[in-house]
């Protein structure tokens, strides 16, 4: 079977299909079977209309979530990589599909965009040798 024409309703060729069965009508299609030789006509219907609101707090599942683990927290390291995390060199944070995060119970150390990390803390000598620290921030 070929489509051949696929109509709108108010196209020529479906005011009578309009006529029988009104706004329900989507579309009419016009097959054509070559071996057969036959021409079919058929309509798209609605049969169910409702609301359908999305969801835009509705994570996927497997997006790429980035979790902030703490160098010394290295048994959460392990069990982040046995899941199928990876470490992000330049973000400093760990990479993980969200289903794995919500499973793992981390989704309180994710990190979303416009937070600050701290990444590598120094400490320096200042004048009359106090000893003052500070840190590195890395923005997300």
């Amino acid at each position: 079977m070929k489509t051949k024409r696929t109509l709108l309703p108010g196209q020529p060729g479906t005011k009578k299909f309009v006529d029988k069965y009104g706004n329900n009508l989507v579309c009419v299609r016009y097959r054509y079977g070559l071996q057969q030789k036959k021409r079919i006509t058929t309509v798209e219907l609605v049969v169910e209309e409702k609301p359908w609101d999305i969801n835009a707090q509705k994570i996927p599942k497997n997006k790429i979530m980035n979790v902030q683990i703490a160098y010394g927290e290295t048994y959460l390291q392990r069990l982040v990589k046995a899941a199928g995390g990876r470490w992000n060199r330049t973000k400093r944070v760990w990479e993980l599909p969200y289903k794995e995060v919500v499973e793992l119970g981390l989704t309180d150390r994710i990190i979303t965009k416009g937070t600050f990390v701290v990444f590598r803390r120094q400490y320096i000598r200042a004048p009359r040798h106090t000893a003052s620290c500070y840190l590195n921030l890395f923005y997300l």
